[in-house]
């Protein structure tokens, strides 16, 4: 195995995990700062306020969106066992 094939391997799977962490705690953000927002115009400063949006969404999202991850790590392990005898050879 050549350091480039390795370092490709290193840049799918990196590449995997952003993109992975972009869908699962993107939404939870875009709601944390929705309720910020909400927390700052009417001046209430309770915590659970905050916290139980971003959960909820951060839940849904993985229930909706974990089929599509499951697949892609699914699509990178099948597509690096599958290319083994070339990476070796």
């Amino acid at each position: 195995m050549t350091p480039e094939i390795a370092l490709d391997l290193f840049r799918q799977a990196q590449f995997l995990i952003v993109m992975m962490v972009v869908v699962i705690i993107g939404p939870g953000l875009l709601v944390g700062l929705l309720v910020a927002v909400f927390q700052a115009a009417t001046q209430i400063n309770e915590q659970t306020l905050s916290f139980l949006p971003r959960l909820l969404t951060t839940l849904l999202t993985i229930v909706f969106a974990g089929p599509w991850l499951l697949q892609q790590i699914m699509d990178l392990a099948t597509s690096i066992i599958t290319n083994i005898p070339v990476n070796i050879g």
